[in-house]
């Protein structure tokens, strides 16, 4: 097992800055996700892990190997794309075995070889079958097999399961996952859904506008926020206009909500509040505090999401709560909601009315 470490990359495309200063290690056997919309350098970065990019600045090494300047087919990393990319052709099995004979693996080796990797994606009884005759869920297997078939230091997987329907994605993001920690190999994995982000990977790496926000296990992600852009990318978030009261309070609408953990900014400053819709109760009776009417109720299997419009700010808000508890909730019910602050992060106003999407460029 092998780190793969990026050390202060920038990558330029003109003007256009897709990387800027990404210091980032992914130690032996770990599996880390980057996670961010389009434009914000996550393909760059894998691409330049795999040899298709040189970066502007900076260096990439393989343990202690470094490899900016080495080609791609010496690089000795396994990677799958989005569109599978078998060659249709060549059988299931000589689609594994390609790598193999591009290295000049003895005949018997190889074959070998190909059976294992066959059984590791539980596919030895499509041996022969074309890719054509393949769903798009055993296609994508196949190209895992021979991504792994000759035995790559690292890992790297393209957006491995956006072409995929939902059923499908979550029994392969477990099926890579299971392979991934069987073989133990180092594995950088790009993709812009978070639900696959944070249920597959070690720690999740957010990027925005070519620069690494926060990285961290999945539940710091999600529980603890760097900034107001990882709160909003990585899940749902309420927004209130709020001022700051003191280190550990802000005030909406004449309401103190305590947050012990999101004030950064001085007495006075107009923020954003940020809350996530679980941080939030509905109380059935309309009494002190953020009153409100139901708009909506919109049932999601074991949980709900119930919409409220708050009285005093003319602010939409939605909170997520048990199904069961959701019963009777329907909308024109005047209610309260409470909020619960200690998850909370608070954005100066200022910066949340300058903020800009990143550019959409193939980055």
């Amino acid at each position: 097992m092998t780190a793969l470490t990026y050390r202060s990359i920038r990558k330029a495309f003109g003007p256009t800055i897709a990387l800027e200063d990404l210091d980032l290690t992914i130690q032996p056997g770990e599996l880390i996700s980057l996670l961010g919309p389009s434009g914000c350098g996550k393909t760059t970065a894998l691409r330049i892990a795999a040899g298709f990019e040189k970066p502007t600045a900076g260096t990439v090494s393989v343990g202690d190997k470094d490899i900016t300047n080495l080609a791609a087919h010496k690089r000795n990393m396994g990677m799958v794309f989005q569109s599978y990319s078998l060659f249709p052709n060549l059988t299931v099995a000589n689609n594994v075995d390609f790598g193999l004979r591009t290295r000049k693996m003895p005949s018997a080796q190889r074959k070998q070889r190909v059976a294992e990797m066959l059984e590791l994606i539980q596919l030895p009884h499509l041996a022969t079958r074309y890719p054509h005759q393949l769903s798009g869920g055993q296609q994508q297997r196949v190209a895992l097999a021979r991504a792994l078939a000759i035995r790559p230091q690292v890992l790297l997987l393209d957006e491995p399961l956006s072409a995929l329907d939902a059923k499908v994605r979550m029994s392969l993001r477990d099926e890579i996952r299971r392979i991934q920690t069987e073989l133990g190999i180092t594995t950088m994995l790009v993709t812009h859904d978070q639900e696959e982000a944070l249920g597959i990977a070690d720690r999740v790496g957010v990027m925005s506008n070519g620069r690494l926000e926060q990285l961290a296990s999945p539940n710091e992600v999600y529980s603890n926020p760097a900034n107001a852009f990882v709160a909003r990318f990585v899940g749902t978030m309420n927004e209130l206009p709020a001022l700051v009261r003191d280190s550990g309070a802000v005030e909406v609408a004449g309401n103190v909500i305590a947050v012990p953990h999101a004030v950064t900014q001085p007495i006075g400053t107009a923020v954003l509040l940020l809350v996530r819709p679980e941080d939030l109760t509905i109380r059935p009776e309309a009494t002190p505090g953020f009153v409100g009417t139901i708009t909506s109720n919109t049932f999601e299997g074991a949980s709900t999401v119930v919409g409220v419009r708050l009285d005093v700010i003319d602010t939409l808000v939605h909170a997520q709560v048990t199904s069961s508890a959701a019963t009777g909730m329907v909308p024109g019910q005047r209610v309260t909601v409470e909020f619960d602050g200690t998850r909370a992060v608070c954005e100066d106003r200022k910066v949340a009315d300058t903020a800009t999407e990143p550019e959409d460029v193939a980055v």
